[in-house]
This record gives structure tokens, C-alpha cells and sequence, in this order.
């Protein structure tokens, strides 16, 4: 699905839209992915995310330059918000505000999904313009989201997934803790995301639900669906 460098989209006339609706979903996703954390964190009894300025809806906090230059580069990008789980009320904190992050994926992919679908039954596929423009950007929005979420909830380290296993099965944090820097468990399972066959991506689940939701809303909107998923994302 990605070229090998990403920016390449950004040079063809055919994919410079898909290009454009990734980076404004990725980087909105990841600052509200993050942000999500950093509220969580707060309910749970923890201040770090506000006392180390992490409130804010400014990329260059969460995500930072050298992970805005790789989502235009080679379309990955990463985010993170400082808390503290000494500072948890809840003997679960860690878990809670692990997986607020992935809540809220899953919650702008809903929102996402659920206004293109009406969209889609109430007018059909817009003309080129804005109004088609705003239709890919919903789909890729709904699209990434549901995959961000599910990604995220593997539990391998630094994924949301693993700080969430780990708090329920102290023996696996104690394994992660041995771990030391666990970036080259992550690489390598990317590698594998990125040459999985397409059937066991989160991607194709992303598609499978955006179709099954979709299909609630009648058969028209079904099928502008599978028409916009052509326009928009021609190379799946």
C-alpha cells in the first residue's frame, strides 16, 4: 500500500489527494490519540501530562519534528505523552489510560464512518470538488483510525497493547521491563505488518467494517462506498 518513499504520492497528480487526507488524519489522530492519554492520566490522579505542557493541541508537542518529517517521508509517524503510574488512583490505571488512545481512534473512526455513510445515502458520491475532496478525507479518516486503533492494541512494546497486558499479567511487564529498549520487537513487527498479506492487515479490517457499517444505511450507499474506496485508495 506504501510506496517506498511516501512523499512519491505527493508528486502524482492521481494520488496527491490520498496523500493530503493521510497526513491531516495522521497527525489530527495522533494528537487526539495522545491527548486522550494525557486526560486519562489526569482522572487517574496523575498532573505529569499537564505539568511537562502536553495539553495542547500542537503536533510539535506530541509528535515532534523528526516524526512529522517521517509521515511526510515515508508515511509513519509516532506520538507520546509523559505520565507518571506511581501517580495512578486506580490499580489499573495503567491499563485505563493505556487504552484511552485507542478509544479515541476508535471513536473518530465511528464518527468519521458514521457521517460518511449519511452522507453517502442521503446524496450519493459528490463531483469533483470539495465535496468529493471531503468525502475521501471521511473515508481515510474512518480507514486509518480503525486501523491505528487495532494496531496499537498489540501487545508488543512501546504499543498501547503492552502496557495493557503488562498490568494485568504482572509476569509479562517484568519481561518487558527486562527487555531494556524494546524498539527492535517494534521494527520488526512493523517489517511484518508492512509485507503481511493483505487478508491479516489491520487495513483490510479497517475496510471490512467501514463496508459492514456502511451497508446499514442501504444499498445505495453500499455501493457509493465501494465506488469512493476506488477513487480514493485506486492501489488496494
Amino acid at each position: 500500500m506504501l510506496a517506498t518513499f511516501f512523499i512519491e504520492y505527493l508528486f502524482k497528480p492521481e494520488t496527491q489527494l490520498f496523500f493530503g487526507c493521510v497526513v491531516v488524519t495522521v497527525v489530527i489522530s495522533i494528537v487526539l490519540h495522545e491527548l486522550a492519554h494525557g486526560w486519562a492520566a489526569i482522572w487517574q490522579g496523575d498532573d505529569t501530562p499537564k505539568l511537562m505542557g502536553h495539553m495542547t493541541p500542537d503536533p510539535m508537542v506530541h509528535m515532534g519534528g523528526m516524526s512529522l518529517l517521517m509521515l511526510v517521508m515515508v508515511g509513519m509517524a509516532f506520538g507520546a505523552m509523559p505520565v507518571n503510574p506511581r501517580n495512578f488512583r486506580s490499580k489499573y490505571g495503567d491499563a485505563l489510560v493505556s487504552a484511552a488512545g485507542p478509544a479515541m481512534n476508535f471513536l473518530l473512526a465511528f464518527i468519521a464512518q458514521l457521517a460518511l455513510a449519511i452522507w453517502l445515502s442521503t446524496e450519493g458520491i459528490a463531483k469533483e470538488g470539495p465535496g468529493l475532496n471531503a468525502q475521501s478525507l471521511l473515508l481515510v479518516f474512518a480507514f486509518f483510525n480503525i486501523a491505528l486503533g487495532i494496531f496499537n492494541l498489540i501487545p508488543v512494546p512501546p504499543l498501547d497493547g503492552s502496557s495493557i497486558l503488562g498490568n494485568f499479567v504482572p509476569s509479562y511487564k517484568r519481561w518487558m521491563d527486562s527487555l531494556g529498549n524494546p524498539m527492535f520487537i517494534f521494527f520488526i513487527l512493523f517489517m511484518l505488518l508492512m509485507y503481511a498479506p493483505f487478508p491479516f492487515h489491520p487495513f483490510h479490517i479497517a475496510i471490512i467494517f467501514g463496508s459492514i457499517f456502511t451497508r446499514l444505511f442501504g444499498p445505495e450507499a453500499f455501493q457509493a462506498y465501494g465506488e469512493l474506496l476506488e477513487i480514493t485508495l485506486p492501489y488496494l
